[in-house]
């Protein structure tokens, strides 16, 4: 038997799969998303801000905002157009894949306007949208993890829609997203939908988590709050695990299981490390455990591919001494709780004025080159 020879290798051997956190017209007509698929990378997230990164840079959108500028589209139709084109094409990129793993990964995600995150019956009309307009088995919708979002999480997955739910910080959260998603299977199953074709991952973010509570430690200044800087992420992650493991545990969801209903998995989103005083391998070799997803951000995984500390699995078991971990930050005067509610808040500030970004820049593009065509 071959052994594995790279970090990537060992952590698809110990079962995480290993996605992209990037997507643009260049990388697609360059051929790079091809390459990476090559390498091992079985899926693909975008968000806003990553689609604002992609139009504000390079020309790879030229001539189609040319064209959408001569039929007059308006510039949140154009942004839709321009994006479900990259999805549908990233889509088809990874279809091999989805089609070698019956659909487990070759996976892209799209989310829906997140000016919508507040408004449960706009995000799932949007969801339904995106999902027509990419038309691709292999597409799972992004749909945010606030309080509005979960009933359109159940109405969405119960349509028969795969489903990327996003923004996940804290484990209240996350356990009613679990409910959300297995109540969405029960509808769908009642409706006549084949569960085996209805995807989802609940995806949690990490080094956002570390980000928010290292500043707060250091401003304590006592060895006790030192001791916690940098442990405040992977714990909250390992719980989550920890409480996906009970949800896959239960009656209600044997009784999916059987009939053909996969798991929602763990994806471990913000793997990026923010503070360079730790390893920037640090939120994937920290959170390898079988059957989660970890998209990570170019930088990041080619970090990992190059010296990746890959060494098994460093989740199951650790749910005590996470738990410590929490009860600590509590002693130090740090509520876990109002540090995860307010990080979605930001979260959905921040996607916000992203995607604000993203329609003044296709704007500019369009009169660009409308404006061109006149002279």
């Amino acid at each position: 038997m071959a052994t594995s020879t790279t970090p990537l290798d060992r952590l698809t051997s110990a079962g995480v799969a290993v996605w992209l956190d990037d997507l643009s017209r260049e990388r697609l007509r360059s051929g790079s998303l091809a390459t990476l698929v090559a390498r091992g990378v079985t899926g693909v997230t975008t968000n806003p801000t990553i689609f604002a990164g992609a139009l504000a840079h390079g020309d790879a959108y030229t001539a189609q905002l040319a064209e959408l500028a001569a039929a007059g589209t308006p510039v949140e139709d154009a942004v839709f157009t321009i994006t479900t084109d990259d999805v549908r094409a990233a889509a088809d990129v990874l279809r091999p894949v989805h089609e070698s793993t019956g659909g487990v990964d070759g996976r892209v995600s799209i989310e829906v306007d997140p000016r919508l995150a507040r408004d449960t019956a706009g995000t799932v009309a949007a969801a339904k949208a995106l999902w027509a307009a990419v038309d691709r088995p292999n597409v799972l919708v992004k749909i945010p993890a606030t309080l509005e979002g979960l009933p359109a999480i159940t109405a969405v997955l119960a349509e028969g829609i795969s489903v990327n739910v996003t923004l996940i910080f804290s484990l209240e959260r996350y356990r009613a997203v679990l409910e959300a998603f297995q109540r969405g299977l029960e509808l769908a199953r009642e409706a006549g939908h084949d569960l085996a074709l209805i995807a989802s991952v609940a995806s949690f973010f990490v080094s956002r988590v570390d980000a928010a509570i290292d500043p707060r430690l250091d401003a304590l200044g006592t060895p006790q709050a030192a001791a916690l800087r940098g442990h405040a992420a992977i714990a909250n992650a390992r719980l989550a695990y920890e409480v996906y493991e009970h949800s896959v545990a239960t009656p209600r969801w044997a009784a999916l299981s059987a009939a053909g209903a996969r798991p929602q998995r763990p994806l471990w989103a913000s793997t990026g490390v923010k503070d360079k005083a730790y390893p920037d391998t640090r939120y994937v070799d920290e959170l390898v455990v079988a059957g989660v997803v970890n998209t990570m951000p170019e930088g990041t995984l080619e970090a990992v591919a190059d010296h990746g500390r890959v060494t098994g699995d460093t989740v199951t078991g650790t749910g005590p001494v996470s738990a410590q971990v929490v009860e600590r930050l509590a002693a130090v005067g740090i509520d876990l709780d109002e540090v995860t509610s307010l990080l979605e808040r930001e979260g959905v500030e921040k996607f916000i004025a992203s995607w604000e970004q993203l329609l003044s820049t296709v704007e500019q593009g369009l009169q660009g080159t409308a404006s061109g065509a006149d002279r």
